[in-house]
């Protein structure tokens, strides 16, 4: 099993990946960003936000769940983690996932993804993070900002 620098398992932890041609609802996430999710990216930084309000950004597995249009963040012993009982808490949670497409010239890419978080226990523990707002850039010729529906 592979694991993120967190000790954390890798993206097969989390929840069968489901192709983007699987999916049945219509997503909050532009075309670009889906190509950009579902191209074997797996390491992203999860942030929470602490009981005594301190942010806390830690890098994780993660993958695209194009069949609820969701992220989810898996890993070994998940469940024990800070970032699971902060989000079992507040139930909010922010990810970035993001590389660097060249160096000559610098042309970073990713996307930002903040909104409404679960904390899953069983069957398998994972964090699924319903978008709410989307930020994404060098994805498209624009950088793109929005608002999206709550989920559920």
């Amino acid at each position: 099993m592979d694991h993120a620098p967190d000790g954390n398992a890798g993206p097969d932890a989390a929840a069968r990946v489901v192709a983007p041609q699987e999916r049945s609802v219509a997503s909050v996430f532009r075309e670009a960003e889906i190509r950009y999710l579902a191209g074997g990216r797996q390491l992203g930084r999860i942030a929470t936000v602490g009981a005594d309000g301190t942010p806390h950004v830690v890098p994780v597995a993660w993958i695209y769940n194009a069949a609820r249009d969701t992220i989810d963040v898996g890993g070994g012993e998940l469940e024990r983690s800070k970032k699971f009982r902060d989000v079992a808490r507040t139930g909010r949670a922010a990810i970035v996932i993001d590389d660097l497409e060249s160096t000559d010239p610098w042309r970073p890419r990713g996307i930002e993804i903040r909104g409404r978080g679960e904390a899953i226990a069983l069957p398998t523990p994972l964090i699924r993070v319903h978008p709410e707002r989307i930020v994404s850039w060098g994805l498209e010729a624009r950088r793109s900002a929005r608002t999206v529906a709550r989920a559920g």
